[in-house]
Formats: structure tokens, C-alpha cells, sequence
């Protein structure tokens, strides 16, 4: 499997989270909170920098972007946990196979930095030859306009949600949409 197509794969993982993530969010009307807006943030920059790699072509940077992304989008997942692993203090939104949804986002950002740092061992994807498979060329662009449409979806929501102050602690309705 070629470095582009993994690329693409892992974008289309990505795209896979935000859908996930929208649905919980449309559909049992879960609004994310502040860190889960900021977790989603850390998804976005960790993709940019794969769609970088799909755009522009493979690239060390491209791969520490992603890295940077995903230790920062950790991080916050991290503080999220730790808001919540003492007893009796609650948790923010349902369980998901047993773990809540910023816990699983912590494991996510995990894996995408071992992944893009594994990505990185290998330097013949550096040399520059084009992709000629128009599968895997397909591929790419449909990865990178889904990440552009989930992107953008993000914006539109988090704009909806918040307004131009500060996000709400507990969100329960779209401040934007709220009748005056």
C-alpha cells in the first residue's frame, strides 16, 4: 500500500471521527463542550497536516503538523479525563463501548502520533515520484474535500453554538439559533 493511499485512509479516518461526532451531536443533540470543540480543533490541525500531504505531496513537515495536532489535541483530551476520573465528580456526555467520547479522542490522537511518527521512518516516500494509480488519486481528493466539508461543518457549528463570546460550560441549544 502506497504512502498516498495510507495518507488517505488516515484522513478518511479522521472525516470518520467528525461524522461520528456530528451525529452524536444532530441526532441525540449532544452539544460538545468547550474541550471537545478544542479536541475537535486538534482533529482538524492533525488532518490539515495529512491533507497537506495529499494536496502538496509527502512531506516531513506535513507529518510534524499532524503530529503537533494531535499531541495538542491529546493534551486537551487529557485535561478532560483528568476533569473526570475522580469519583462522584461526573462525566460529560455517554459512554461509548465503555469510554466516554474524550477518552476515546485521547486514544485516537495516540494512535495518529504513532502512525504519522511510523509514517516518517519510511524516506522513500520523500523522493518525489508521482502516484499514477487513478484509485489512489481518487482517493486522495475525495479525502480532502470530505475533511474540507467536515471542516467547514465544524466552523458553521461551533460558530452556531457559541456565538462571538465565549463557548458555555454545559451547552443545551444553539446560542445563535435561540429565539430573542
Amino acid at each position: 500500500m502506497t504512502a498516498l493511499r495510507l495518507n488517505s485512509l488516515g484522513l478518511l479516518a479522521i472525516c470518520a471521527v467528525f461524522g461520528f461526532a456530528f451525529a452524536d451531536q444532530l441526532i441525540f443533540h449532544d452539544l460538545p463542550c468547550p474541550l471537545c470543540i478544542l479536541q475537535r480543533a486538534g482533529f482538524f490541525a492533525a488532518g490539515f497536516g495529512i491533507a497537506l500531504n495529499l494536496t502538496f505531496g509527502l512531506k516531513p513537515g506535513h507529518y510534524g503538523l499532524a503530529i503537533l495536532g494531535a499531541i495538542l489535541g491529546g493534551a486537551i483530551a487529557v485535561r478532560q479525563v483528568l476533569l473526570h476520573i475522580v469519583p462522584g465528580t461526573g462525566a460529560y456526555g455517554d459512554a461509548f463501548f465503555g469510554l466516554h467520547f474524550y477518552t476515546w479522542a485521547f486514544l485516537v490522537f495516540l494512535a495518529m502520533v504513532v502512525g504519522s511518527a511510523v509514517m516518517l521512518l519510511f524516506e522513500e516516500q520523500f523522493a518525489g515520484v508521482k502516484e499514477h494509480d487513478p484509485l489512489t488519486k481518487n482517493l486522495a481528493a475525495f479525502a480532502v474535500l470530505a475533511f474540507g466539508f467536515f471542516a467547514l461543518a465544524n466552523g458553521v457549528s461551533t460558530v452556531a453554538e457559541c456565538g462571538a463570546g465565549l463557548c458555555p460550560d454545559s451547552p443545551t441549544d444553539y446560542l445563535l439559533l435561540q429565539k430573542p
